[in-house]
């Protein structure tokens, strides 16, 4: 089994963090699931990238753990209109 890098394992505790924070609101889990799916295909050598996620990812876990905090804000890329 491959060791992991300092970052891989930052991730993946924030990942863990993030799955206990989203037990307690319905809804979160399989959106906190989908949002780690989707940028784990971002390649290992954009380390700037992934800093930035994670740091952005430390931001909304707090927001989280917010106890009044009902639901997630994203982002989306805007549509190409023809």
């Amino acid at each position: 089994m491959a060791r992991h890098s300092k970052l891989q394992k930052q991730v993946l505790a924030l990942y863990r963090q993030f799955l206990r924070a989203g037990q307690d609101k319905p809804g979160f889990i399989p959106r906190i699931r989908d949002e780690f799916r989707e940028n784990a295909r971002i390649k290992k050598t954009d380390v700037m990238h992934i800093e930035y996620l994670y740091r952005r990812g430390q931001r909304q876990l707090e927001q989280l753990k917010d106890v009044h905090t009902k639901q997630l804000g994203s982002f989306s890329k805007p549509g190409h209109k023809s």
